[in-house]
C-alpha cells in the first residue's frame, strides 16, 4: 500500500510545512540520501518529566514525525519514492532526571513503521536530552534513502 493511502487509512493528514527559522535548508539531498533538518513538535512546548508525561512525549514525537513526513513530501513530491528510513535522531527537551527517552521516541518510530511498513520504516535511531528551539518538547532529524 502506498504511504499516502496508508495515511488516509490511519486518519492522518500531514501538516502544512512550517517555514524555516534561519539560514538553512529544510532538507538536502546528496545522491539518494535525503538529510532533513530538525522538525519540531509545535503543539508541545515544555519539558518531559515536568510539563509532559511519557505518553504526551510519545504524542509529541508523533507530531514531529508528521512534520518530517510533510518535509519529505514537499522535497520529493511522493512518499512512495522513500526506499528506506536510515536514521532518526530525536532531541528531547526534558528534566535532568528524565530517563525514558526511548519510550518517547517510540512515538516517531511507531508512526513511521505504521505508515511505511517494517521493511522501509524500521531505522537506526538515537535520542538525547537537549534544550530546544521555541521550547519544543521534541525535535527530530532524519536521513532517508529515496529513489
Amino acid at each position: 500500500m502506498k504511504p499516502e493511502q496508508r495515511l488516509i487509512e490511519l486518519g492522518i493528514t500531514l501538516p502544512e510545512k512550517k517555514e524555516k527559522g534561519g539560514n538553512y535548508e529544510l532538507a538536502v539531498q546528496t545522491g539518494n540520501l535525503l538529510f532533513l533538518s530538525g522538525n519540531l513538535s509545535y503543539s508541545y512546548v515544555g519539558k518531559l518529566g515536568q510539563e509532559f508525561s511519557i505518553e504526551e512525549g510519545y504524542e509529541a514525537a508523533q507530531e514531529a514525525a508528521l512534520q518530517a513526513l510533510a518535509t519529505i513530501k514537499q522535497e520529493i513530491g511522493d512518499l512512495s519514492r522513500v526506499k528506506k528510513f536510515v536514521k532518526v535522531l530525536a532531541f528531547i527537551n526534558c528534566t535532568m532526571d528524565f530517563t525514558s527517552h526511548a519510550k518517547v521516541m517510540n512515538g516517531a518510530s511507531d508512526l513511521i513503521v505504521s505508515v511505511f511498513g517494517e521493511a522501509i520504516g524500521t531505522h537506526a535511531r538515537t535520542s538525547i536530552g537537549a534544550i530546544l528551539p521555541r521550547g519544543a518538547a521534541i525535535e527530530l532529524e532524519m536521513v532517508v534513502e529515496v529513489e
